[in-house]
């Protein structure tokens, strides 16, 4: 299939959208004393808690090792803790902390916030067809990433 120039500009514009977004993002999760890598994390343990370590790295999209070292700094500065899995002792089973928790309901929040921001004055009905359109890219991309 051939791109058309519109085709490859709405592709750059998606590219610059979610540059924008994720360095928005970045500055308001500074704000609050994380960086980016911690508030993905501690995102991601607030809605799916009691990951693996492994599976974290997976999700985040991030190497093993990439994702030991931040578990051992967020570990140190008391957002996570490490438990052995029950079943396989080299499994690391990732839980949240206390004050962890805290942070990840202000993250809910301030992910609720900036889509708002980014989407004012979208209609809805435009927002439906982005998240499809959007789901089924994902798809695609996942398929064609195991070829």
């Amino acid at each position: 299939m051939a791109f058309s120039t519109t085709d490859t500009t709405a592709v750059s514009d998606l590219i610059v959208v979610a540059r924008k977004i994720r360095t928005l993002f970045d500055s308001r999760s500074r704000e609050n004393g994380l960086t980016f890598a911690r508030a993905r994390t501690l995102l991601l343990l607030g809605r799916r808690p009691d990951m693996t370590q492994s599976e974290l790295a997976t999700e985040l999209e991030v190497e093993r090792p990439t994702m030991a070292r931040l578990l051992d700094s967020m570990e140190k500065a008391g957002l996570v803790t490490r438990e052995i899995g029950e079943s396989d002792r080299r499994t690391r089973h990732i839980a949240l902390t206390a004050e962890a928790q805290c942070h990840a309901g202000r993250l809910e929040r301030l992910t609720r916030t900036v889509r708002a921001e980014v989407l004012e004055g979208v209609p809805a009905e435009d927002i439906a067809v982005v998240e499809r359109v959007l789901a089924r890219m994902l798809h695609n991309l996942h398929k064609a990433c195991e070829k």
